[in-house]
């Protein structure tokens, strides 16, 4: 049986879209439906593909006009006005939300490990306004009802036939079996509490509380490198210094200097943030 993407689609989208838009968010439904239920009016259309293990995927992601306009005043911090047409505006802030929902899916399937998904890429392609309904021969369609701080949203995505063995939980309303998960695990009172009073015990332990609203420095760190004292004198403004760092290694995530954690550069707000991969000591490769 092919191992399945349809918790890492959804735990993606979701946690793109809180990350992006500074919202809480969940899916709260998605399901299958045939090119005949696409809305009227418009939406984004961005084209995306994915390599691996030897496959080419074509995915296609369909953002109405009331979802793309709400994504685009969330990324404004909500100081504009909601638009009721597609602009170019809109259309720029779909393509960065689906360019980095795919970044992720990417990230997180290709951490996974799965025997038959090695190796995965994604190619961010044409995005264009349409006609929803345009898209009538579109297969394999699949409707999200996203919720964004309590309001409800809609997202169309199509896979081509080399993907759907890779999906088949897609629409399942049960959540499918994955180590990846970016849900909160709810726990009463009593047992959060329990974990530092088996450390420390009860009253210190509630001593400890009595810290907890200390500020801490939160860095993260792009490279280092190791210079000379000649070469740091002879710099000048325009010098390039090229660091350790790979573009594709983790960021280092610091607290008071002290390295915690690894990360991703992400986009919250117009601002740089990072979306945290690691927490504790470093794992030996």
């Amino acid at each position: 049986m092919a191992s399945d993407l349809s918790s890492i689609i959804k735990s993606e989208i979701v946690s793109t879209l809180e990350s992006l838009l500074s919202v809480s968010g969940s899916i709260e439904d998605c399901i299958s439906i045939d090119s005949g239920e696409f809305s009227d009016g418009q939406c984004v259309k961005v084209e995306t593909s994915f390599e691996f293990s030897g496959n080419n995927t074509a995915w296609n992601f369909y953002i109405p006009t009331e979802t793309g306009a709400k994504f685009e005043y969330l990324m404004l911090g909500g100081i504009s006005d909601l638009k009721d047409t597609i602009d170019d505006e809109i259309t720029d802030a779909v393509k960065e939300i689906i360019s980095t929902i795919s970044g992720s899916i990417t990230t997180s399937t290709n951490a996974q490990g799965f025997d038959d998904i090695s190796g995965m890429k994604s190619n961010l392609g044409d995005s264009k306004v349409i006609q929803c309904s345009d898209d009538s021969s579109v297969a394999n369609l699949y409707k999200f009802t996203v919720m964004l701080n309590d309001e409800s949203l809609i997202l169309f995505m199509s896979f081509d036939d080399t993907t759907l063995p890779f999906i088949e939980l897609l629409s399942s309303n049960t959540t499918a079996p994955s180590s990846v998960s970016n849900d909160p695990i709810d726990l009463p009172a009593p047992a959060q509490n329990s974990v530092l009073a088996n450390l420390l015990g009860d009253d210190s332990a509630e001593n400890l509380r009595l810290l907890f609203d200390i500020k801490l420095r939160l860095s993260v760190r792009l490279g280092t490198k190791v210079c000379l004292l000649k070469d740091v004198i002879s710099w000048d403004i325009g010098e390039i210094i090229e660091l350790s760092q790979m573009i594709s290694e983790p960021l280092d995530i610091l607290v008071n200097g002290i390295v915690i954690g690894s990360g991703e550069a992400v986009i919250v707000d117009g601002k740089f943030g990072v979306k945290i991969k690691h927490l504790g000591e470093p794992k030996l490769i």
